[in-house]
């Protein structure tokens, strides 16, 4: 290692071999790096001296009684000194956050009281990230925190708890913005619970502006008068907070504060051990319309049975799902719910669309024989693009052609309780029309307005990009957005803009095989991916698809194809009829 050091001003460098950061005190040494302040070396020891000066123990409510300074004093006392330093970074200062909020940067609410009430089992679960704890030390360590969150929430989970502390628990605010991310655009999404030794305005208000709905207050750690204000101040960003007891004193507190949510914290943070009984103890002295949730402990439905016979809303589990094997079948198992009940697999064969229509009568033989969507080319230039005359015809005919064999009854089914993966509820309630199929423009690198304006003259139901328009567009079009892709481009998985991404070879009715084995790697990535698929398509090769992508064809949602129903250039109504016969059959 080498290094150098300015002599005056707070300038250090070191140059690491690639394994250095590795070492034992790597770490360390990085940390060095972040807590230096001010501009000479004499402010920074100033600087230095006064946030550790700040760092005091934890004011409580009278609950602490050892003498030697326990977990949750040094926890706090540490979170006091970090967050001190913080507060002085610039663009993270008090100021910058609320300016940031100001601007309604945050991202939407949901009511966390209500989304507890709201679950597929007897009781709400409230699952946990969590990496590392005070008492069991690492247990999972590599733990992708979106990824674990996408899982739990399909799973059926009703709140997802973020542990944002990170020398004892080892998660960061980083880990609750990903989660916030990662859920983003999921109909009915779970609450996300910043969870954290909160202490001042400051942590509340970063966590609102990362995503949080709601955040933990706990008792034993807060004066009461420092509890109401940090409480108050969380419903004013219409959070309401998870208050945390452990104990009649605590209870009382909590009640008397008017808490619509509170957590009973089944392990004694002075001295660690746990008792499940403190939960079901406490209950009495809560109001019926409070929600009461277990905390810690929990290890399996054996725990789990006294809390659904004495009225518990809610239990929050981290270290055991972060170590099962199987999270989902675990979660069924603990709350005695079925995997299968909260979410369907799709059985249904790929929707199918005919691209490249260029007259009424081709529209009218392919809706009748059964097609889902047309679609029409809007690009000038293109050999199949349609004059606006006969797309107005194609437009007229199809929305007043009966849709053949239409199965959209799907289409009216009430949401489920848990939430929902994202291009499931778009294919299944965006791209579904009970009476006629569905008309769609495809577009490539035309101005926003004009689009606009085409979609409004013709009538379209959907819009295809077929270029390189932003992903953003999609939030300003009218109509569900189709978007085309290459596997592997950057953005095609991304939840909560286009309705379905195309995956295609090339340019459009270039009659150019897509290659099925990125595409079958695509897929198996992202289990929650659905697509519409296109490139090189035709009558004779759809069972040769079905079998390239046997284990993953619920993920292919429509089969799109325009070259390989045309003969000499021109569109074969035989072979239209041909495809969709072959898709529909499955093969």
């Amino acid at each position: 290692i080498m290094g150098v050091r300015h002599k005056e001003y707070v300038i250090e460098g070191v140059q690491y071999h690639p394994e250095s950061i590795l070492t034992e005190e790597g770490r360390l040494q990085i940390k060095n790096f972040l807590y230096m302040q001010g501009g000479t070396w004499a402010e920074n020891e100033r600087l230095q001296k006064e946030a550790k000066s700040n760092a005091q123990p934890a004011k409580t409510n009278g609950q602490i009684k050892d003498k030697q300074t326990n977990i949750l004093e040094k926890i706090f006392a540490r979170r006091k000194e970090l967050i001190a330093a913080q507060k002085e970074i610039p663009s993270q200062r008090p100021i910058d956050l609320q300016a940031a909020y100001d601007l309604d940067l945050s991202p939407p609410l949901i009511s966390f009281p209500d989304r507890l009430k709201q679950s597929p089992y007897q009781l709400s679960l409230m699952a946990e990230i969590k990496r590392a704890s005070p008492s069991k030390g690492i247990i999972s360590i590599s733990t992708c925190a979106p990824a674990q969150a996408r899982i739990y929430a399909l799973a059926g989970a009703s709140t997802i708890s973020v542990l944002t502390e990170p020398d004892w628990f080892k998660g960061s605010i980083d880990d609750l913005k990903a989660v916030r991310q990662a859920l983003a655009g999921m109909p009915n999404r779970p609450a996300v619970l910043r969870k954290e030794f909160v202490f001042d305005e400051y942590q509340i208000l970063e966590a609102r502006l990362a995503g949080a709905d709601t955040v933990l207050l706990i008792v034993k750690m807060l004066e009461t008068e420092t509890l109401h204000r940090l409480y108050k101040y969380s419903q004013s960003l219409g959070m309401e907070p998870l208050v945390e007891v452990n104990n009649e004193e605590e209870m009382k507190i909590a009640v008397d504060m008017g808490s619509k949510v509170i957590g009973v914290n089944n392990r004694n943070l002075t001295n660690f051990e746990v008792d499940l009984e403190t939960t079901s103890r406490l209950m009495s002295l809560v109001p019926k319309e409070t929600v009461v949730c277990a905390l810690s402990g929990i290890a399996g439905p054996q725990d789990v049975v006294p809390y659904q016979k004495n009225g518990v809303g809610a239990v929050l589990v981290g270290e055991a799902l972060m170590r099962a094997k199987d999270t989902a079948q675990f979660i069924s198992e603990l709350l005695g719910g079925s995997v299968k009940s909260t979410q369907k697999e799709s059985k249904k064969t790929p929707m199918v669309k005919i691209c490249g229509t260029r007259s009424p009568e081709a529209a009218k033989a392919a809706v009748e024989a059964g097609a889902d969507f047309i679609g029409i080319i809007l690009v000038k230039g293109r050999k199949r693009c349609v004059s606006t005359e006969t797309a107005l015809e194609i437009s007229k005919v199809i929305h007043e052609t009966p849709r053949a064999g239409s199965d959209a009854a799907s289409n009216d089914e009430p949401l489920p309780v848990s939430a929902t993966n994202y291009f499931d509820h778009t294919t299944s309630h965006k791209l579904l029309h009970p009476r006629h199929a569905l008309l769609v423009g495809v577009f490539q690198n035309q101005p926003l307005s004009y689009i606009l304006e085409q979609q409004k003259l013709l009538d379209l139901d959907i819009v295809q990009l077929h270029g390189s328009e932003p992903i953003e567009w999609a939030s300003l079009i009218p109509v569900p957005v189709i978007r085309a892709f290459h596997p592997g481009d950057a953005g095609l998985a991304t939840r909560g803009y286009h309705a379905l991404p195309l995956v295609d070879s090339g340019a459009g009715g270039s009659g150019e095989q897509v290659d099925l084995t990125q595409v079958q790697e695509l897929l198996q990535k992202d289990s929650g991916l659905r697509i519409m698929l296109a490139g090189g398509l035709n009558p004779s090769n759809v069972k040769q698809v079905f079998g390239g992508l046997a284990s993953n064809m619920s993920q292919i949602a429509i089969l799109d194809v325009s070259s390989g129903v045309e003969e000499n250039g021109e569109q074969s109504l035989s072979k239209i009829r041909e495809f969709v016969t072959a898709v529909k059959a499955g093969s």
